[in-house]
């Protein structure tokens, strides 16, 4: 059995159009999609030429967390890479369906799911699935330890479950029309404890090795379940500098880089063919709240109209991506709240009467921290600091490691105001509006709304679909109306593919498929 995403989410705009800096997304112009016929036999018009390895280098701009466990990552980069590797009970296509991956199917009434275990399932360590490494996968994600947050909040709606060695039934304490989503949550051997540093999942890349700060090589998997990968080999090789981006692929280095700069693009020449997409993704100019002056939401909304978002796309993204008014892009259609994108029209006179009011007449300094290998938020950054001065705001751009804006901003929550991307990992309205709720561990930028945190209780105890979906855009409101960020847009995805090479796939999430990429003849 599979299940639409419009049903299951009620994302009714998914099939029309991370927390890091980019992400991948769905498109109108891609690349032919389908890595083998049902038979899992390739066609032979795919494979590679003689005159090079059924091999590629992917250029990726940041490393992956430090663990490689699916279960913790942080970043949605880890994500967008270990897609290849790990694979839930369900898995999203391109099309933004749910289909079974290593349940062989499922039934649900929004109660109760019932998933048959697929037979023949392998581990990449040679090990079978068996429903106990499933139970364990769950459990491992529902159950808080020493009293902790769980690591999927949302499994605590679990009332029961119930297993023998191929059925496992899952109830929940009330219907939930997001609940499927989460059980894309990758599916690991029980008994294996090196997830960290080598990984093993199902999916139809295996992982081979890390150099830290260098690459990371994953391999077809030989005995994958499904329809298998076409390529023998792919190495992710990081790049965090981004002029050194433009000559790895010029170079012949790197044979395929997503989410580049439409400037990056139109300096490649003739030998990348450009897939165009979208990330999927909410980027903003966050801003800390316990930092003073962003404390006061005069400063905050002043900060809203001095900034020119449209502006900010023509300038810097040659018209590229679509403007957003809170924490929502337009992917997922139903929670997708257009009348709030012009919430904070530009205009200067207003922000400066409001900074006046907050104490600021003569504007204050601020610091824009922003990761150095992503280009499209260095050049958001750098149009919002000539924007601000108009209104007497002084900022300055300070470029860090992506490493050290995990630890430091993200985790640590030592910044005033960063420039980045928000995803929804899970393709759920609730993962991008969960983390600002007060007791969230992921609200780095400290939002603290009694009214939101109740908004998300009635939210996520609703068991009507249309009741839920109203609470879901009253949280989008309160974030807009309190300026809880400076929202820009959602950014265009732009994929440098070597010519002759084909196969890229786009998805609704913040994913980089690789399984469908292949040599043309």
């Amino acid at each position: 059995m599979k299940r639409k995403l419009l049903e299951v989410l009620l994302l009714l705009g998914l099939l029309s159009a991370a927390l890091c800096g980019c992400g991948g997304g769905s498109t109108g112009k891609t690349a032919e999609a389908g890595p083998a016929d049902s038979a899992g036999t390739q066609d032979p018009a795919a494979q590679p030429a003689a005159d090079h390895p059924n091999a590629i280098t992917v250029g990726i701009a940041q490393d992956l967390d430090e663990s490689l466990d699916p279960h913790l990552a942080v970043a949605a980069g880890t994500k967008e890479i270990m897609f290849n590797v790990f694979e839930g009970l369900v898995k999203p296509t391109p099309d933004g369906d749910l289909v079974p991956a290593v349940a062989s199917e499922f039934t649900s009434d929004g109660t109760t799911y019932t998933f048959t275990l697929r037979q023949g399932v392998k581990f990449h360590n040679g090990d079978a699935v068996e429903m106990r490494d499933v139970v364990y996968s769950i459990n491992r994600n529902r159950l808080a330890e020493d009293g902790g947050e769980p690591l999927i909040p949302a499994l605590s709606a679990i009332k029961s479950m119930t297993a023998d060695d191929t059925t496992l039934t899952i109830t929940l304490d009330q219907a939930n029309t997001e609940f499927l989503a989460y059980l894309t949550l990758a599916i690991l051997p029980e008994d294996y404890d090196g997830q960290d540093t080598a990984p093993v999942g199902t999916g139809p890349f295996k992982f081979v090795s890390r150099a830290a700060q260098d690459n990371i090589v994953l391999e077809r998997f030989e005995d994958y379940w499904g329809e298998p990968a076409y390529l023998d080999k792919v190495t992710f090789k990081i790049i965090e500098n981004a002029d050194s981006i433009l000559m790895s692929l010029q170079s012949g280095a790197v044979d395929l880089f997503a989410h580049l700069t439409s400037t990056q693009v139109a300096q490649l020449g003739d030998d990348f063919n450009i897939e165009e997409g979208t990330m999927n993704l909410v980027q903003a100019m966050y801003l800390n709240h316990a930092e003073k002056p962003f404390d006061d939401v005069r400063v905050r909304q002043a900060l809203c109209h001095a900034v020119d978002r449209q502006q900010i796309l023509d300038l810097a993204f040659d018209g590229y991506g679509s403007l957003i008014g809170s924490s929502m892009y337009p992917a997922f259609g139903k929670y997708f709240d257009d009348s709030l994108t012009n919430h904070y029209p530009h205009d200067v006179e207003k922000a400066r009467a409001l900074l006046a009011d907050a104490g600021y007449p003569d504007g204050f300094a601020m610091t824009i921290t922003v990761p150095s290998n992503y280009q499209p938020h260095i050049d958001t950054a750098q149009v919002i600091v000539e924007q601000l001065k108009e209104a007497g705001i002084t900022a300055e751009i300070q470029l860090v490691e992506w490493g050290s804006w995990l630890s430091d901003v993200y985790a640590g929550r030592q910044y005033q105001a960063t420039v980045v991307g928000v995803d929804a990992s899970t393709m759920t309205a609730r993962a991008l509006l969960e983390r600002f709720t007060s007791t969230a561990g992921n609200n780095f930028i400290n939002y603290n709304s009694p009214l939101y945190d109740s908004l998300f209780v009635k939210a996520t105890s609703s068991a009507g679909e249309a009741a839920q979906t109203e609470f879901y855009k009253e949280m989008e409101a309160d974030l807009t109306k309190n300026a809880a960020n400076v929202y820009i847009q959602d950014l265009a995805d732009l994929v440098a593919v070597r010519k002759g090479l084909t196969g890229v796939r786009f998805y609704p999430i913040y994913v980089l498929d690789l399984a469908g990429v292949r040599y043309t003849a």
